[in-house]
């Protein structure tokens, strides 16, 4: 009876051999689960310095902006950290100022004409240097000194070019019988002094941006173009700036948006003055930040915030309108 009970010595050798089989099995999926969780590990250690420094230098900046302009600040309550909280007075109070109006238009004026003619004289100069010709290397690295130096620099040389007194401008225009033209210290110049430096400074990087774009497009799109009678200013309104439109569009976005919040150029060359006549958003809100002796913190915080509102709008508009190229 006892022999007829036990398992036949075949059956235990198929059992051992199916549990070998299935051992390599769960031992090989354990090791693809291992080497994925190890392969996420892996990115997530490349990713953490990006994430460490974007929430230190943007994610917690942006933060404390935005509840400095919630809170009425001094300087007590900034050390300490028991400002009050105000809620949306402080932007109340800078829209109701008197210099809202002015600063805006001129953040507007300062930052449309300074993109039309950067990228105008920029995309002119790209195509000229298309062509092939001697010293044209020599000369495009002439082109992008304006862009090397350090703002300060440009901003002090404009400064003394443009003084009513000894600036060599009004020495040229004395030269054609032109009386002096007081640049920086009246009202009706300020202004278009300050941009047209920026004017200036800002030519090399559409010069460089475009003429990357000008390379990039095939030669053998405009040899077609021209055996098909498209020649000139034809060819190039036709042919070659649609094929530049997308290197086009992140140029003006990012000229945009470092347009809207230059500083160092106004503020070295007029301090946003006379009286009012050059502030832009970017100079108001230093000037109510640090530039007076009971600084409002609350409403500089607010003014910046409100560059950066405008800033994200422009940039949503270029996200929205590359999407409707790509979908088309």
């Amino acid at each position: 009876m006892n022999h007829a009970t036990q398992t036949p010595p075949a059956a235990v050798a198929g059992e051992r051999r199916g549990r070998d089989r299935a051992a390599p099995s769960r031992g090989g999926r354990r090791g693809v689960v291992r080497r994925r969780w190890a392969g996420q590990w892996t990115a997530w250690a490349f990713l953490a310095p990006v994430v460490v420094y974007l929430l230190i230098f943007y994610a917690y900046p942006l933060y404390r902006n935005i509840e400095l302009s919630l809170r009425n600040y001094t300087v007590r309550s900034f050390v300490q950290g028991d400002a009050p909280f105000t809620g949306l007075a402080n932007y109340a109070k800078v829209v109701g100022d008197a210099t809202f109006g002015p600063a805006l238009w001129h953040t507007v004026v300062f930052t449309v004409v300074s993109l039309a003619f950067q990228f105008t004289i920029g995309l002119a100069l790209a195509v000229f240097f298309t062509r092939n010709f001697r010293l044209s290397a020599t000369l495009r690295a002439l082109f992008l000194v304006p862009w090397l130096l350090p703002l300060i620099v440009s901003s002090s040389t404009w400064s003394w070019m443009l003084n009513s007194d000894s600036g060599v401008v009004n020495a040229v225009l004395a030269a054609f019988g032109i009386g002096p033209v007081h640049w920086l210290t009246s009202p009706d110049w300020s202004l278009w002094s300050v941009t047209i430096a920026n004017i200036w400074i800002g030519i090399p990087f559409n010069l460089v941006v475009l003429y990357s774009g000008l390379q990039a497009i095939d030669p053998a799109i405009d040899e077609a173009a021209a055996l098909d009678g498209a020649v000139g200013w034809r060819r190039f309104r036709s042919v070659t700036f649609p094929l530049l439109r997308p290197v086009s569009a992140i140029t003006l976005l990012l000229g945009l948006v470092y347009t809207l919040k230059v500083f160092d150029i106004i503020w070295i060359m007029t301090k946003g003055g006379p009286s009012t006549s050059s502030t832009t958003f970017a100079t108001w809100s230093y000037r109510l930040g640090f530039g007076n002796l009971l600084p409002a913190f609350g409403p500089g915080a607010a003014v910046g915030n409100l560059l950066i509102v405008m800033a994200l709008v422009f940039g949503l508009i270029y996200i929205r309108m590359q999407r409707r190229q790509v979908a088309a």
